[in-house]
């Protein structure tokens, strides 16, 4: 390894891995760019032009900001479902299919729970989102703690199991007899749905991730059970023999991950879609769980991950409208930013 380490010093190929992370961060971004800008240049667009046009779309409009902000929405919930499981070194990658049951089990308050007091309506579902979300991402870290099961493996395989299994009720027992033979619901009633925000598509749900993320920030900084959180995610053993109840930690944490996957579900469903559908998720899950690694874990830097995604998908639809480029544009420039991320991380690594 020495020999390397001096080739790269003698042509000048080592970078500062003492920037600060932030610094590095938008490094990433801006030779993913650059390498999508040649990208466009193959394929016969024009890079500038391009750029240009995606920021008119998202940040040089109204509606384009409200856009951003409805996909970050959920983007945040999801990234936390993945960071909170992350402080105790679990690998949650069931978001989508959390989010999924988090969403069945609102739309299940809204279509059969009727109550005199419409004010209830919106916490109920919310509650119900939070879990069925929950109680799906339990059984994943039950069966790691009695079985031995690994949580990628479960977490990972329940995504498509809870797909399938929302599938049933939509084209089953809950599908609109008026809806002319589409497989959704029948729309929610007014009491269910998150009001929306001036004449935008951004709805009330915008308060969820806010409170979410300062909920974690403060756990995690400001009390002791964040500091045990390090403590169970760093080394296990000596959390265990000093105490900790490890197996708890590991349980809750997970818990409150998969329930804010579901309460992500509840504001797709009462905030956007109206009913419940399938495909209803776009991915979401996984890309929170991108989002969340790009942010290293951290809720107040999962905000900026969130907004770059949301960015970068809003940007891809408006290429794919005005520039006639496909939707997959923008999944190349997501993964162009993730490779660049974690080769600094890498790089990070050998450094030290």
């Amino acid at each position: 390894m020495q020999y390397r380490s001096t080739f790269r010093q003698a042509y000048g190929l080592t970078l500062d891995m003492t920037a600060p992370p932030m610094v590095r961060s938008f490094l990433s971004v801006g030779l993913a760019l650059v390498v999508f800008g040649l990208f466009l240049l193959i394929v016969g667009r024009d890079p500038i032009d391009s750029l240009v046009t995606v920021f008119r779309g998202t940040l040089g409009s109204k509606v384009g900001m409200s856009e951003v902000s409805v996909r970050m929405v959920p983007l945040v919930l999801t990234a936390l479902a993945t960071a909170i499981p992350a402080r105790v070194g679990l690998i949650n990658v069931g978001g989508e299919g959390q989010l999924y049951i988090g969403a069945w089990a609102a739309t299940g308050v809204a279509l059969h729970l009727g109550t005199g007091q419409t004010w209830l309506m919106l916490p109920l579902m919310a509650a119900a989102g939070l879990v069925g979300g929950g109680l799906w991402a339990g059984g994943a870290v039950l069966l790691r703690n009695w079985r031995g099961v690994n949580e990628v493996i479960t977490t990972l395989l329940s995504n498509y199991v809870a797909i399938l299994f929302v599938n049933v009720f939509v084209f089953g027992a809950w599908k609109n007899s008026d809806g002319f033979g589409y497989p959704y619901t029948s729309d929610f009633e007014s009491a269910a749905i998150l009001s929306a925000i001036g004449v935008t598509r951004l709805h009330l749900g915008l308060i969820m991730p806010v409170l979410a993320v300062a909920a974690c920030y403060l756990v995690f900084a400001r009390t002791r059970w964040g500091f045990n959180m390090r403590a169970v995610g760093g080394n296990a053993e000596a959390a265990r023999r000093r105490g900790i109840p490890v197996g708890k930690y590991l349980i809750v944490a997970m818990i409150v991950g998969g329930a804010l996957a579901g309460l992500a579900g509840m504001g797709e469903v009462s905030g956007i879609q109206h009913h419940l559908r399938p495909g209803i998720s776009h991915n979401l899950g996984f890309l929170g769980f991108l989002a969340s690694w790009l942010a290293g874990h951290n809720p107040i830097t999962i905000v900026a991950a969130c907004f770059l995604l949301a960015l970068i998908f809003v940007g891809g639809d408006v290429l794919q409208l005005s520039g006639g480029l496909p939707s997959s544009a923008s999944l190349i420039l997501v993964g162009l930013v993730l490779f660049f991320v974690l080769g600094f991380r890498r790089s990070e690594r050998s450094t030290a």
